[in-house]
């Protein structure tokens, strides 16, 4: 699974998913992209799913790119534990998405193709997207 090769902080705080994405929210390197609609945690298991369907649909034509990454980690603490006795242990790896966030990008392969794959990739994702081309992103 995705996750970093080290981290300064073990564990970290929740936070808050409020906001727009202010980077990452236009395409760069493929012509098309799936893009974010609302805010979301998803796992390195859902990226990894996601990015599995893809590939297997479009039968090794064409680049993908996975544009974002799980370096968030997220505690938990075992079934059946007392309140209490601090922070529970990483438990497994999310990447914090915002409204706008591009997940990933495609290039190589036609439309219909593309706009399928990124269908099936978005079955296995948590979070509401659309499918976008390279002249419909807007920058700001």
């Amino acid at each position: 699974m995705l996750m970093p090769k080290r981290v300064k902080h073990r564990k970290q705080q929740r936070g808050r998913r409020k906001g727009l994405a202010l980077r990452g929210s236009a395409i760069h390197f493929g012509q098309y992209g799936l893009q974010a609609v609302e805010p979301a945690w998803v796992t390195d298991r859902q990226l990894e799913a996601a990015r599995v369907a893809m590939t297997r649909y479009i039968k090794r034509g064409g680049k993908v790119w996975l544009r974002v990454f799980p370096d968030k980690p997220v505690t938990a603490k075992p079934a059946e534990t007392r309140m209490g006795k601090g922070k529970g242990v990483p438990d497994h790896w999310v990447a914090v998405i915002k409204p706008g966030r591009i997940l990933f990008e495609m290039e190589g392969i036609d439309e219909a193709t593309a706009q399928e794959a990124m269908r099936l990739a978005n079955s296995k994702l948590p979070v509401k997207t659309r499918f976008i081309q390279r002249s419909e992103t807007v920058q700001g």
